[in-house]
């Protein structure tokens, strides 16, 4: 608070009583000071003013502080009721120099007479009295009595103002003029540590002491009492916040207290003083100074504590309530750790003592803290301490750049902190960064002045602080003596009882009752008396001899430097001294031109200077080689050594916090080559492209740095000359001087140098700053002018034009300079584009040279010669550099490697010839040599771009694994993402520009172009790129215009119609046209669905499209007749397809004329659809109920989405259940389908109609079911079981519990999403929607399984069967509102959560973030796995597979279930499709796999072309990769049950591959539809042209399969009917390894010819096996002794390089076939061959369970069957026993097929106890006529079987039991000799196939628990 700042007053209301006041003083030679006393009356506010003031005219050298009665009152001047007691509280004001005045203040009260009695009516009352008070007659206003001094001595203020009090009060007869007079003018001595008595006359005495040393804070009691009142970590925050420049206020009901907290706080930030604005009690008229935006420290009484609520950015600490408030968006820095930890410590053992010994048994007697007076040294002593760490070796950085004629003093903070390794250090860097560090800086920098404690500690005690700092009892014992010392600086002579102070007498000091005798009012005093003892005071001054306080000024010891405590931190990264000697060795080389060694060295060299020890150690190296400040090398050394450079330089910060780029700095201007033409070339025209020559902090660091070593050495040199004398004395040796020291020395002598030699000291100093300005501005210039002045790099790449560069030097505003300001006022420049280049330099220097010479005291003459020659330098700089760069072009371009080009497919060209480009690593750290292993990445090579893919071919950078080729590429087609990016490329300088190109495929290439390749050409890059990947038509994609030229390619127009069009779509037109008669047909353009918001296809084929409007009737046009005979052809390829071969595999009806078809077939193959007129993206061909008619199912078609309807799609042959799909309901809800009847209708005729039709259809389907026919013949649904339902199939009786869990955890909310069950057992979503009197309650009972209490008694789990719905549908939850239950529940609704298609496409993009990450990640947390859970991709197929299984469940119990979802081409496909695959096996095989792909995602128009984004007009809708999330839980069932498929894991990542590469034609478009329409659907055999070019990815497939097992899997035994039922849990779930590997030797290997083309050319003697595509690798060795081979996982294609067992025993065998020149058979005649014989072999086997069977090796994580098998991970080539006898006779099989599972167990030798799942004593009934035995029974779940011994400790094991054989666990009967005594309860029976075994348990529960362990054993199978 500034003291003259106006102060605002408030009008007065009320009256002001008249007030006296009282006069000023000498504290000695510092301590003029005004003292008044005042008081004031209010009515409700009243005002202040001053009745007398002594001395009346100021002192010269003191003002008197304006505004002093706000500060006597701070909460307002009021008249009070009853008379408050005196009070006394120090103010604290701050004048316009910073001096603190410090205002002691007495306040007393005097009776006046109430005003409101004397008004006329007594009825007016003040309005904040009661209307029924009584008034009083007498109130009491306020009188001050203030002592205004610069020195702060609170308790002589308070005895001087008290004795006052005392003589008025108690009427002593002393004048008052006496005691006043006496009061200003005693004086105080200067000497520190004096003490002088004083006394004002009135029998008074008092002792003062001051301080030994003034610098250091007097305390008091005050800071021990911060602590007691806040504790320890809050007043840690408030001292961090008050470092950190931090708004801080106190609250607190005591104004002594809020002054003492705040002098606290000073106290514990010594050495630092506080600089901004500091109030420690801040009146209630000035609130509105705490919304300044300054940092301060502010006390405020707790009256006020409602306004400063608002407050937003003040931390407030209530000192009355120990609490302090940081509000959210302040973030406070905290002392680095372990220091906060050590501080804490101490702070707690000084403050709580006792704390350490709270635990002990005997503690000792009484351990008390130390007394509050010595605690509060104590504290401090600790912040002492702490700060003493915190800046210890600070004097190792600072420069001195003047010693004469006044020191200047700059900070190194850079230095500092890099010292430290604390650069990233939030609270170090913001405090040195701060105002009072530098005011320590400049205050304590100057090496020559008086020293303190601190000084003592910085310079001498460092090292004991850091042996101790980890010991609190050592730290302790050292805090004690440090407080010591701050106790002796405060009270320096031992307490003496020399004071004695009147009080005011107990009667006067009471306040009195009202009745009593008031004393006088304070009497108004003489002025003149007053002014006379001031007179005589001052004169008696004059004729004293002046007090000189001797100074005792000496050097500042410097203390120990600070490089050996972070050796001993260990930070100095942990370089061995092995790297060292590489780059040692290297510099060696390069400097004796052994180039290929170096060159060898120079990747090791690289890696070494990552840390910074190799940094140091190679500028140090380089220094040795510098001759005379030049080195002339040649090219390659120069190169070599530039390279070096910049790799220095790339990890220094733009800090430069070691000191790196300054020791870099003079050996970029030293090292050089020759040009032709006699021009030389720097170094550091090769090194420019680095931040740091940006940074204004950097160039004035190393300017003061310079600038010290010149005047270092400019006083040495006169030292030597003069001096030489007084060197020896004082025991230095010359060399070792600091400049410190030295100009400590100059300090000294200064006065007694002459005038004019003083004055040439000046000078010299001032011409030395002045040369090595003009010096770095020439260096600067180097550094910041680029080599090619026409590019302007610097401008876009560094921070040149920022605006002013914050500098850590610490000159105000003021005094930095009159001259910069012509410069500074555009902050930067202009514009970049328009400025050039050399403009912004010359403005940058101009800047630096304003700023250090206004610091270092250059005149103004200089400064101007300065600002004239740097345009000069400058320019003159640019002309030099102009033919640098002309001669360097001339330069013989490096050899580059040669571009190596990479084969290509049949039919496939290259649209752009390579390109030379740099692969950079990215995130994947496998190829980087990071982990170990060669450094592939970075490579050099080129990029091509061919009609399909994206090939990138080169070799690595890194000369030690040069010979080996790096090929990355993936398919156009599968681009997702494109960016430019700049890159740095290794080793050298410059920024390239690149490209980040992320592919679908899981591939990511981020290439930078090389210098050579023109900025235009790598734009025709980007745009064929662009025009490749989004062809405007699906038939510019490469599947169509394989072949043909690549001009058509690039320019391909949509003029360019397909030639190849069939008839077909003609011939499908004109038939539809002459079939429903002309009247129907209407031309429409197609238009797409509109929540898509996007076109597809932009089809050129609009005429032919076709739309029926209110058809006839057709039920009665059959197919046959429907058809002409000439199109019968096109129906014939209908017939042909997958969907209709698969209709009579599963019995869903044939095609043939209706009259030949049989009535009772429930369903029929419907053509309604055959001309795409109901539904555009269904197949021609359909299954419906036979009931229904095609007119019917026009009209029901409309209530869904897209008109997808629903349709048969799979019927299960054992419980004749089916599942349908359909679209969802439009969005209206359930459309009428289970509508209310009085729900009101828009067109009711038609929408009740259209519901009813629906529910016909519903129906139709339900009493297809055989179980509903039977049932229906009873009315009553409770008697209904059907024979299959009541079949003792066991097992599937162990599942019924199950499928209710499912239920639930499939339709639970997301909440209950990881399979928590949903509440109370019904079904989450219903009973949470609060609209249950919508469904029938039994709903979720049905489901979840819980059965009702039965009125008679059956068995619960028919009960369960008679309860399930006939048909449920699975739909959406948004969809199915409001819809009613079916009252006779033949169907049921099942409302699930589906994910969305953004979710899918967001969540993938995640997905390739995580496997491919395109940067190493910054952020530790975000390791990979935790980014694999962001994107949730597990959690989706966790969803898809949890629905999936639950369908299963529910078709698998006989009822048919309706899959409809969205719109039923996504999320619906996924699911029909995976519930056909765990439920029917056919569908696990070859055929089967594609024809379920075929049915379900081609014909049934899962819209290919549009998620994949394959055209210019789906570009914007993104990549959706729904197929591969199909894909991906086929992987995830496959892992689980790796025998139930006939296709590898290789088959599924194949399809993964070309669905989306567009190499084939397959999964092109979005309907049958689109096919049709382009001729691409049914392609006759014999057309081919080109026999290479397939055209259908199953063709491929097949033709591949015949000639190697790549596809096979050789596990592949199913088991008869097997349904399967996958675990979904993500953790089940494994990520695929499609997502995550890469082969960089070939690229993907999913273009077989590539992959084996390579093969086939390499050298002959690495192995016989070529011709097989499943060769090695191609880095086979070239010696053929050798047989070690290193296989790289991220190069090498692991599964050729190290194939299984059996390929390679294939590939042996034909081999041999072909040594001994027979006609090799194909690979699968000689598999199926081998596996025919096996299997007789097993039959002749006389025992089951060791049959010798195949080895087989695999990479099997665990083995899943219907018995729950788990195999342990076995490693590559471990041998399992598997039987392969599964497929054998009915009766066999499940003995066979079960037994030969426990064989896998033979090879685990474990000792029995290791898997004792349950166990206890049974008793056993023997074979016929056998007793019952007792025995010790374990259940063992791992190896399936229950085994019995004689009795519990027996190791040898008399029997075992196969639980695979179990068939039903029941209760039984007692037999004969059953044990007595036991309950009947307790006998149950295990029925095998083989016979019954009897047993029983002690009693019932046990036998309970038997059955219950088993039954789980079985039910997890």
């Amino acid at each position: 608070m500034n003291g003259s700042a106006p102060l605002s007053r408030a009008g007065a209301r009320g009256n002001r009583s008249s007030l006296p006041s009282l006069g000023s003083w000498d504290w000695g030679r510092k301590g003029a000071g005004t003292a008044s006393l005042w008081s004031s009356v209010w009515g409700g506010e009243g005002q202040g003013r001053i009745l007398q003031r002594f001395p009346e005219k100021d002192w010269e050298d003191n003002p008197f502080p304006q505004g002093i009665e706000l500060f006597c009152q701070p909460s307002g001047w009021q008249l009070a009721v009853e008379r408050p007691p005196p009070s006394f509280s120090v103010a604290v004001l701050t004048d316009i120099n910073s001096e603190r005045h410090y205002c002691a203040c007495f306040t007393f009260w005097e009776a006046v007479d109430n005003p409101q009695l004397q008004k006329e009516e007594a009825s007016e009352v003040d309005e904040d009295e009661g209307p029924g008070d009584p008034q009083p007659a007498q109130l009491y206003a306020p009188k001050s009595l203030v002592v205004v001094s610069r020195l702060d001595y609170t308790e002589v203020f308070r005895n001087c103002l008290g004795l006052i009090y005392t003589v008025h009060v108690d009427g002593l007869n002393v004048p008052l003029e006496t005691v006043i007079g006496n009061l200003l003018t005693c004086t105080i001595p200067i000497a520190g540590g004096s003490q002088r008595t004083i006394t004002l006359g009135a029998g008074d005495r008092q002792v003062i002491q001051t301080p030994i040393n003034d610098s250091l804070p007097v305390s008091g009691c005050s800071v021990s009492q911060l602590f007691r009142q806040l504790g320890i970590v809050n007043v840690l925050y408030l001292f961090c916040a008050a470092l950190t420049e931090h708004k801080i206020l106190f609250l607190s009901s005591s104004y002594q207290r809020l002054t003492d907290a705040c002098r606290a706080l000073l106290a514990i930030m010594f050495p630092l003083k506080y600089s901004f604005t500091y109030v420690p009690i801040l009146p209630g008229k000035l609130l509105e100074v705490l919304s300044t935006p300054t940092p301060f420290i502010i006390g405020v009484n707790s009256f006020f504590r409602s306004e400063t609520q608002e407050l937003l950015d003040v931390i407030i600490a209530d000192l009355d309530g120990g609490t302090v408030t940081i509000p959210e968006c302040v973030h406070i820095s905290l002392l680095p750790e372990p220091l906060l930890q050590h501080t804490q410590t101490v702070l707690s053992m000084v403050l709580d003592p006792e704390l350490e010994v709270a635990d002990h048994a005997f503690p000792p007697s009484s351990i008390q803290p130390s007394a509050q007076k010595i605690q509060d040294k104590e504290i401090r002593a600790v912040f002492l301490w702490l700060f003493a760490q915190l800046f210890q070796g600070y004097r190792w950085c600072l420069h001195i750049i003047r010693i004469h004629p006044e020191p200047v003093i700059r900070f190194h903070k850079a230095a500092f902190l890099g010292q430290r390794s604390q650069t990233e250090d939030d609270f170090l860097t913001k405090v040195l960064d701060g105002m009072a560090f530098a005011r320590f800086v400049s205050e304590r920098g100057p090496p020559y002045r008086s020293t303190d404690l601190f000084d003592d500690l910085v310079a001498n005690q460092v090292k004991r602080i850091r042996q101790e700092e980890a010991m609190p009892r050592k730290v302790l014992s050292h805090v004690k003596e440090l407080a010591e010392q701050l106790f002796k600086n405060e009270n320096p002579y031992p307490a003496v009882a020399m004071h004695k102070v009147q009080r005011p007498s107990e009667l006067s000091a009471q306040p009195r009752p009202s009745g009593g005798p008031t004393p006088a009012c304070f009497p108004h005093l003489d002025e003149v008396t007053v002014q006379l003892f001031i007179d005589h005071a001052n004169a008696k001054l004059k004729s004293a001899p002046p007090v000189v306080r001797p100074e005792l000024k000496s050097m500042v010891p410097s203390g120990p430097p600070l490089v050996d405590f972070v050796d001993r931190n260990g930070n100095a990264l942990a370089n061995s001294a092995r790297r060292l000697e590489v780059v040692r060795n290297c510099i060696n080389y390069i400097f004796d031109n052994k180039m290929l060694e170096a060159k060898k060295l120079m990747p090791a060299v690289l890696r070494a200077l990552k840390g910074r020890a190799a940094r140091v150690c190679l500028t140090q190296e380089l220094n040795q080689h510098v001759l005379q400040n030049r080195a002339v090398l040649d090219d390659q050394q120069f190169d070599y050594i530039v390279r070096m450079m910049n790799c220095t330089l790339q990890d220094c910060s733009h800090m430069d916090e070691h000191g790196i780029a300054a020791a870099l700095l003079p050996l970029v201007t030293a090292f050089c080559r020759k040009l032709g033409g006699g021009i030389t070339q720097f170094a550091y025209s090769c090194v420019q492209e680095h931040m740091v020559w940006a940074n204004m902090q950097f160039w004035e660091a190393m300017f003061y740095s310079d600038v010290q070593k010149h005047i270092r050495a400019l006083y040495l040199e006169t030292e030597d000359g003069d001096a030489a004398t007084t060197e020896q004395e004082a025991g230095w040796s010359g060399s070792e001087v600091s400049a410190l020291e030295l100009a400590s020395e100059q300090s000294r002598l200064w006065p007694t140098l002459s005038k004019e030699v003083q004055q040439e000291r000046v000078q010299k100093e001032e011409s030395t700053v002045f040369s090595q300005a003009i010096h770095y501005a020439n260096r600067m210039s180097y550094l910041l002018l680029p080599l090619d002045t026409s590019k302007n790099r610097l401008l876009r790449n560094t921070g040149l034009g920022d605006g002013e560069s914050v500098s850590n030097s610490y000159l105000t505003n003021s005094i930095a300079g009159s001259m910069a300001e012509s410069y500074d006022t555009e902050s930067g420049f202009e514009d970049a584009e328009t400025s050039d280049v050399a403009n912004s330099v010359v403005r940058f220097i101009n800047r630096f040279v304003d700023k250090v010479c206004n610091e270092s005291g250059v005149t103004n003459e200089h400064l101007k010669a300065l600002h004239t020659m740097i345009p000069d330098i400058v320019q003159m700089h640019i002309e030099t550099l102009d033919a640098v760069h002309r001669e360097s072009k001339r330069l013989p371009p490096i050899q580059k490697p040669k571009l190596l080009r990479p084969t290509l497919l049949a039919g496939e060209e290259l649209v752009m010839d390579g390109m030379r480009v740099h692969l950079m690593s990215d995130g994947r750290e496998e190829a980087t040599g990071l982990m170990g292993g060669p450094p592939l990445l970075p490579a050099e090579g080129a990029i091509f771009l061919t009609t399909y893919r994206l090939v990138f071919k080169g070799t690595p950078v890194d000369p030690l694994v040069g010979e080996q080729v790096v090929t990355r590429s993936f398919p156009v087609a599968s681009l997702t993402k494109e960016k430019r990016i700049s890159v740095s490329l290794p080793m050298d300088q410059f920024l390239q520009d690149g490209l980040q190109l992320r592919s679908c495929t899981f591939q990511l290439m981020k290439v930078a172009f090389d210098e050579e390749v023109a900025s235009d050409l790598a734009e025709v890059f980007r745009k064929h790129l662009h025009k490749l990947r989004y062809p405007q038509h699906v038939q510019g994609t490469f599947a169509f215009t394989v072949g043909q030229s690549t001009k058509l390619v690039v320019e391909h127009k949509t003029k360019d119609k397909n030639q190849s069009l069939k008839t077909l779509s003609k011939n499908l037109v004109k038939t539809a046209k002459r079939t429903i008669g002309r009247q129907y047909v209407t031309r429409k353009k197609y238009t797409p669905p509109t929540w898509e918001n996007r076109s597809s296809l932009p089809s050129e084929m609009d005429e032919d499209e076709i739309s029926v409007c209110e058809e006839p009737d057709q039920s009665s046009l059959t197919l046959s007749s429907t058809i002409r005979s000439s199109d019968r052809q096109t129906m014939s390829n209908v017939v042909e397809r997958a969907c209709c071969r698969d209709y009579q595999r599963l019995g869903l009806g044939t095609l043939s004329n209706s009259l030949t078809r049989s009535k009772n077939e429930p369903f029929r193959i419907s053509t309604v659809n055959r001309m795409y007129t109901v539904c555009r993206s269904y197949p021609g061909l359909l299954i419906v109920p036979q009931s229904v008619p095609d007119s019917t199912i026009q009209r029901m078609s409309r209530c869904y989405r897209q008109s997808r309807f629903p349709v048969v799609c799979w019927r299960n042959s054992r419980t004749k259940a089916v599942l349908l799909r359909s679209a969802g309901l439009h969005a209206k809800g359930v459309v009428g389908f289970f509508k209310s009847p009085n729900a009101p209708t828009a067109g009711p005729s038609q929408a009740e109609s259209t519901s009813l039709e629906q529910e016909k259809y519903l129906q139709a389907i339900v009493s297809s079911m055989p179980s509903y026919s039977e049932a229906s013949g009873r009315n009553t649904l409770s008697g209904f079981t059907s024979t299959h339902m009541s079949s003792s199939d066991s097992s599937d009786k162990l599942r019924q519990p199950k499928i209710g869990a499912l239920m639930k955890q499939v339709m639970g909310g997301k909440e209950d999403m990881p399979g928590t069950f949903s509440r109370g057992g019904k079904w989450g979503s219903i009973r949470g929607s609060g609209r249950l009197s919508a469904y029938n309650p039994d709903v979720g009972n049905r489901l979840a399984g819980k059965d009702s209490p039965q009125p008679n008694g059956g068995p619960a789990d028919t009960f369960f069967r008679q309860q399930r719905a006939y048909l449920y549908i699975i739909g959406d939850k948004a969809q199915l509102k409001g819809g009613k239950q079916d009252s006779f529940q033949q169907w049921e609704l099942v409302p699930i959560e589906v994910c969305d298609v953004r979710q899918v496409k967001n969540s993938f993009k995640k997905l390739m973030k995580a496997c491919v990450p395109s940067s190493p990640s910054s952020d530790p947390t975000m390791t990979f796995h935790r980014c694999l859970e962001d994107s949730d991709w597990m959690g989706l197929l966790h969803r898809v597979l949890q629905v999936s299984v639950l369908v299963v469940e529910l078709l698998d119990q006989g009822s048919s279930v309706m899959v409809s979802l969205e719109d039923g081409w996504d999320v619906t496909t996924q699911v029909v499709s995976l519930v056909q695959l765990l439920s029917d096996p056919y569908y696990r095989t070859f055929d089967g796999f594609r024809l379920l792909v075929e049915k379900e995602w081609l014909s049934f128009g899962h819209r290919f072309s549009h998620r994949g984004g394959q055209t210019l007009a789906s570009q914007g809708s993104g990549f959706t990769p729904v197929f591969l999330q199909f894909l991906d839980c086929v992987h995830q069932i496959h892992l689980q049950f790796p025998m139930e498929f006939e296709f590898s894991q290789y088959y599924l990542k194949f399809l993964a591959y070309h669905y989306v590469s567009n190499r084939f034609r397959t999964f092109l478009l979005d309907s049958d539809y689109e096919r049709i329409e382009l001729g691409v659907l049914y392609e006759e055999k014999g057309e081919r042209k080109n026999p290479q070019v397939c055209k259908s990815v199953w063709d491929y497939i097949d033709r591949l399969h015949k000639k190697t097992p790549v596809f096979y899997n050789y596990m592949f035994a199913p088991e008869d009917e097997e349904v399967l039922k996958p675990y979904s849990y993500v953790s089940n779930l494994k990520v695929w390894d499609l997502y995550t590997e890469e082969t960089l030797a070939e690229g993907p290997s999913y273009d077989w010819e590539l992959a084996r083309g390579r093969q086939e050319r390499l050298p002959e003697e690495s192995s016989p096996d070529r011709a097989d595509g499943s060769a090695s690798a191609p880095n086979a060795t070239p010696t053929p002794k050798s047989h070690r081979r290193i296989v790289w996982p991220c190069y090498d294609n692991c599964s050729r390089t190290l194939p299984d067992a059996i390929t390679k025993l294939l590939q042996e065998v034909q081999a041999l076939e072909l040594e001994l020149g027979q006609v090799s058979e194909k690979w699968k005649e000689t598999w199926d061959k081998i596996k025919t014989t096996q299997r007789t072999e097993t039959k002749l086997e006389s025992r089951h369970s060791f049959s010798t069977s195949l080895l087989m090796s695999s990479n099997l994580s665990h083995q899943r069957r219907s018995q729950g098998v788990y195999l342990q991970e076995s490693g590559v080539g471990s041998s399992i026993n598997l039987s392969l006898d599964c497929e054998a006779s009915a009766g066999s099989a499940p003995t066979a097929g079960r037994t030969s599972t426990s064989t896998l167990y033979s090879q685990f030798q474990s000792t029995e106890s290791e898997n004792r799942s349950f166990e206890g004593i049974l008793y056993k009934k023997g074979a016929l006529l056998k007793p019952w035995k007792p025995r010790w029974f374990v259940l063992d779940k791992t190896k399936h079987q229950l085994r019995y011994y004689e009795s519990r400790k027996d190791k040898e094991c008399k029997g075992v039991i196969e639980l695979a054989e179990v068939e039903a666990v029941i209760p039984g009967v007692p037999t004969m000799g059953a044990p007595k005594h036991i309950e009947e309860k307790a006998f149950f029976d295990l029925k095998t196939t083989k016979r019954v075994y009897n047993f029983c348990a002690e009693d019932s529960q046990n036998a309970q628990l038997w059955m219950d362990s088993v039954q789980s054993c079985l039910s997890d199978a």
